[in-house]
C-alpha cells in the first residue's frame, strides 16, 4: 500500500514512475486498477539467473534515472541485473523492519556496496541496518512515513454515519483500534482494559476495526470468544475490513495503540492526524513519533492501558489541547506532502551526484 501511495504522489507531481512487483500480487493488482504502469517478473526468491536477464533487459530498454525498491530482498535481482549492463543509476532501498540476521558475509557486502542510500522509517530501523547491514552509517537516513492530511482530515469526516450504523449513542464514550487482527497487536491487552472500564462506567463502547487474514481465524474467534468471556459481547464492536478509515477513527473518541513490537506506526500517525486523543505502548518507535503529544503506557500492561483510559476519559479538557498538537505534530513531520517532496529532493540529489 505505501508502494501504491507513493507512486501515485510521484505521478501528480509529474514524475514517470513504473512499479517492478511479481505478477498477480496483491500490490500488482492494485496498481492496475490504479492505472499505475507495472512490470512484471516471477522472481520471489534469491537466485533467479533468468529473471536477472530479462530484468536487465528492461532496465535498459526503458533507461530509467533511478530505482527506489522497498524490501531488501529484491537487492538479490536487482544488483546483478543493474551489474549485467554496466549501469551506475541510483539505487536506493527503504527498510521497514528490523532485521535478526546479521548480513555482513561476502554476497551481503557486493549486493549493499551497489545500493547509492537506504532509508530507514525510523531511529530503531536506522540503528538496526547500521548493526546488521554492511553498509557505513552516512549511507542511512531516517525517512518516515506519510499520511495523506487531505484525506484524514478530521473537518471532513462522517462521525455520526458511522456511530448511526454500529447503533452508538450521542452519550456513548468509543474507544477503539485500527490493526489487522494478528499476535502481538495487543488485542488482549484491550480487551482486559475494556474489562476494567466496563465496571467502572456504563456509557463506554470498544470499536475494533480490523479483520484477520485467511491463516488467522481461528485466532480472530479467540479474541471475539474472549470479548464474550469478559461479558463485553453488548460492548464491544468488530467492524471487520473497512475502507473508510478516517470515518471510523472520527467515530471514536479515544485511540488506542497497544502493539508489542512497531518499526513505526502507521494506523498511530492517522489517529494523531485526526485529533484523536491516543494511548500507546510505550516502544521506541511509537515515542518517537507521538512525543508528548500521546499519553504512553507500559507495554502488555493491561491495568496500565486502563488506568491511561480511565484518565483520558476523566481529563476531557486537557485531552482536547492534546489531540490540536497531534495534528499539529504531524503536519509537522509526517504529511505526505513533506514525505514526496523529501523523495523528490534525494532523487534530484542522487541522479545529479551521478552526473
Amino acid at each position: 500500500m505505501r508502494t501504491i501511495q507513493g507512486a501515485e504522489q510521484l505521478l501528480n507531481k509529474n514524475l514517470y514512475v513504473d512499479i517492478l512487483c511479481y505478477p498477480g500480487s496483491k500490490i500488482n493488482l492494485d496498481a492496475q486498477k490504479k492505472k499505475i504502469n507495472c512490470i512484471t517478473i516471477k522472481a520471489s526468491g534469491y537466485f533467479h539467473p533468468l529473471q536477472v536477464v530479462n530484468l536487465a533487459g528492461l532496465l535498459k530498454k526503458n533507461s530509467y534515472s533511478l530505482i527506489h525498491t522497498q524490501f531488501s530482498k529484491d537487492l538479490w535481482v536487482l544488483v546483478p541485473a543493474l551489474k549485467y549492463i554496466n549501469s551506475d543509476i541510483p539505487l536506493i532501498l527503504t527498510k521497514r523492519m528490523e532485521s535478526s540476521i546479521v548480513k555482513k558475509d561476502v554476497l551481503h557486502k557486493l549486493l549493499y556496496r551497489r545500493v547509492n542510500l537506504i532509508l530507514a522509517i525510523s531511529n530503531v530501523i536506522k540503528q538496526n541496518v547500521i548493526q546488521t547491514c554492511p553498509v557505513p552509517e552516512d549511507k542511512v537516513i531516517i525517512h518516515y512515513n506519510g499520511v495523506d492530511l487531505k484525506k484524514y482530515n478530521p473537518e471532513k469526516t462522517e462521525r455520526n454515519r458511522i456511530r448511526n450504523e454500529f447503533d452508538i449513542k450521542d452519550d456513548e464514550i468509543v474507544i477503539g483500534m485500527l490493526s489487522r487482527i494478528t499476535y502481538g497487536k495487543g488485542y488482549e491487552e484491550f480487551l482486559k482494559a475494556a474489562g476494567i472500564l466496563n465496571k467502572e462506567f456504563s456509557n463506554l463502547k470498544f470499536l475494533l476495526a480490523g479483520d484477520s487474514s485467511s491463516d488467522e481465524k481461528n485466532y480472530e474467534q479467540k479474541i471475539k470468544n474472549f470479548a464474550e468471556e469478559l461479558s463485553l459481547s453488548e460492548k464491544v464492536v468488530f467492524t471487520g475490513f473497512r475502507d473508510d478509515t478516517p470515518d471510523l477513527l472520527s467515530a471514536m473518541d479515544i485511540f488506542a495503540f497497544p502493539s508489542h513490537a512497531e518499526s513505526f506506526g502507521n494506523a498511530l500517525i492517522e489517529a494523531m492526524a485526526m485529533e484523536l486523543p491516543a494511548i500507546a505502548s510505550d516502544l521506541p518507535p511509537l515515542e518517537e513519533i507521538g512525543g508528548s503529544t500521546v499519553i504512553f503506557f507500559e507495554a502488555g500492561n493491561s491495568e496500565d492501558l486502563a488506568e491511561k483510559m480511565y484518565n483520558l476519559y476523566l481529563k476531557k479538557d486537557k485531552i482536547r489541547n492534546l489531540a490540536v498538537e497531534e495534528r499539529r505534530r504531524v503536519e509537522e513531520l509526517f504529511s505526505m506532502e513533506k514525505f514526496i517532496t523529501s523523495y523528490q529532493n534525494l532523487y534530484e540529489r542522487l541522479m545529479e551526484e551521478k552526473k
